[in-house]
């Protein structure tokens, strides 16, 4: 009976066998099938693509040729065709924040680009619960205050802040608190409640307003305010756009502009939240800059105060001195940011339409004298070039100049000073 039992299994299993081997022919045979379609369809989408490629190039060589002949202010001294595409990348740029009114505040009160920290080290002008440290990278120049956790790292001192200031970082999203992929960061302004310690819980010190950006890149925001009739005033909400959800290891400009009760915060060219109540009177008064939960790096953190009355300065006084025309580290392109300053000069040039005036640059002391001096001289030239094309000033009016590190209005020993003696100034002639 074992035997007629064993050999009954056997049969069975042959038979089993024998399917599972026709099914796995069939399978093979389709997958065989499958790759030579697919081949087929990639050798004719290749064609397809390198004839498109080949047209494009052809339409990108005549149109960059064109772009160029147009292009003659602001030009580099002895590098016209750096000059050239410079001024077409900083006019294409400009263009897309023409509704960018931001306007930075006049006095700097607080400023930190980390260059005078050492790499590795934790940044001195601000203080942690967690950890964070000073990092270069690849992708932006500078130096950056990177951090990776679930704790904070806030300005150290506290910030003597007016009614009317503004705010601006650069921040960076990255991976790694769980995972590779972009983990989200979280910024807070607001008032303190330990001095020289870190302020808990989900609503800390004693109120203020929270900027978060999630894990797969949505913003938001909160306010949290105490006392019943404060507290009543609490605001949260999202910035639902797809197009300006933040994406990894990508750079982003945050202003932010409180006025009394008023806050805007742009998110580069875009004004992504703009709350006319955010700070009740009498609410809360912030005094700290706080980022926390989540992975990013953040460079160039300025805090200003005193809107520029940029009229009186001009034309009674007979000089403006502006630090909101902005470039990048050695370089003589207008960054985008500045349309909201470049805005508001230009309509004041475009009412008096016979002042002339003269366009100084100004540099920090960093750097070799003649390398100062030549790039304080290309930047006048830039916005000279940028408020005749983008926003329609007589050219002939203006006159540029630079004097490099010759003349500072700080020493050059902190950040902050540095950031003072990066200027522009527009003297009446």
């Amino acid at each position: 009976m074992a035997v007629l039992i064993l050999f009954s299994q056997a049969i069975i299993a042959e038979a089993q066998i024998k399917v599972d081997f026709k099914k796995k022919l069939e399978q093979q045979v389709n997958h065989r099938l499958n790759q030579k379609a697919d081949q087929a369809i990639d050798k004719v989408l290749d064609t397809a693509e390198d004839s498109i490629a080949a047209g494009l190039k052809e339409d990108n060589g005549s149109g960059q040729a064109t772009g160029n002949q147009n292009n003659t202010d602001g030009q580099a001294p002895g590098d016209p065709k750096t000059g050239s595409q410079s001024g077409t990348q900083a006019q294409t740029s400009l263009q897309s924040y023409s509704k960018y009114d931001f306007i930075p505040g006049e006095k700097v009160i607080f400023y930190d680009d980390f260059s005078q920290d050492a790499v590795g080290d934790f940044p001195a002008l601000w203080n942690t619960n967690g950890s964070a440290e000073v990092v270069t990278t690849n992708l932006y120049p500078g130096n950056w205050m990177k951090f990776v956790m679930d704790e904070c790292v806030w300005t150290d001192g506290l910030l003597k802040l007016p009614e009317n200031y503004t705010i601006e970082y650069d921040v960076i999203p990255i991976g790694g608190l769980e995972g590779e992929r972009m983990s989200g960061w979280h910024m807070r302004l607001m008032q303190a409640k330990n001095v020289n310690a870190w302020d808990g819980g989900s609503a800390p010190g004693q109120g203020g307003f929270h900027f978060q950006v999630e894990y797969f890149g949505r913003p938001g925001y909160s306010t949290w305010l105490y006392g019943d009739a404060c507290a009543a005033a609490n605001l949260s909400g999202f910035v639902e756009s797809d197009n300006l959800k933040e994406q990894m290891n990508q750079k982003y400009h945050i202003a932010i502009w409180v006025q009394k009760t008023r806050i805007r915060l742009y998110q580069d060219q875009n004004k992504i939240i703009d709350l006319p109540r955010a700070f009740p009177t009498g609410c809360v008064k912030p005094d700290r800059l706080r980022f926390e939960y989540g992975a990013a790096m953040i460079s160039n953190v300025r805090i200003a105060v005193g809107a520029p009355d940029m009229r009186n300065k001009l034309m009674t006084e007979g000089k403006l001195i502006t630090y909101g025309i902005y470039f990048d580290v050695n370089k003589d392109v207008v960054k985008p940011e500045s349309y909201g300053t470049l805005k508001e000069i230009a309509a004041i040039l475009n009412e008096v339409p016979d002042v002339k005036v003269k366009i100084v640059g100004h540099t920090d002391a960093d750097g070799a004298d003649a390398a100062n001096l030549d790039l304080s001289k290309r930047r006048a030239a830039s916005v000279k070039n940028e408020l005749v094309k983008s926003f329609g000033v007589n050219g002939d009016r203006l006159v540029t100049d630079g004097m490099g590190e010759g003349q500072p209005v700080a020493p050059n020993d902190t950040p902050a000073n540095k950031a003072l003696n990066r200027r522009v100034e527009f003297i009446k002639l």
